[in-house]
């Protein structure tokens, strides 16, 4: 029932509604999930199996991402958040005339 290729609708987490594909078969009732939600693994009960089966073989991310384009859906990615570079505050050193000069 959940072939590699198998078009599903995850019905429970936080990818809940989101469309995706079995991407490999996994021990016991697990799978690994590609598509419109995050590339995981996935029990098999939170997924509801579609009509549709797409030949996919061994693909990557962005082929999964360039199939479900082909299907109509947009698919959101994310880039990994650059760090911010913080400059360094440093403290003002006086001149020993500008000491010497106050006293």
């Amino acid at each position: 029932m959940f072939e590699v290729g198998r078009l599903c609708l995850k019905i429970a987490g936080r990818d809940a509604g989101k469309k995706c594909v079995v991407v490999e078969k996994l021990e016991g009732k697990y799978v690994m999930i590609d598509g419109l939600t995050r590339r995981r693994k996935c029990n098999t009960l939170h997924l509801e199996p579609l009509g549709q089966v797409l030949n996919i073989g061994n693909a990557s991310h962005e082929h999964i991402v360039n199939l479900f384009k082909d299907l109509g859906h947009e698919v959101k990615t994310t880039k990994p958040k650059q760090k911010a570079t913080r400059v360094k505050k440093t403290k003002k050193v006086k001149a020993k005339k500008e000491v010497k000069q106050k006293k």
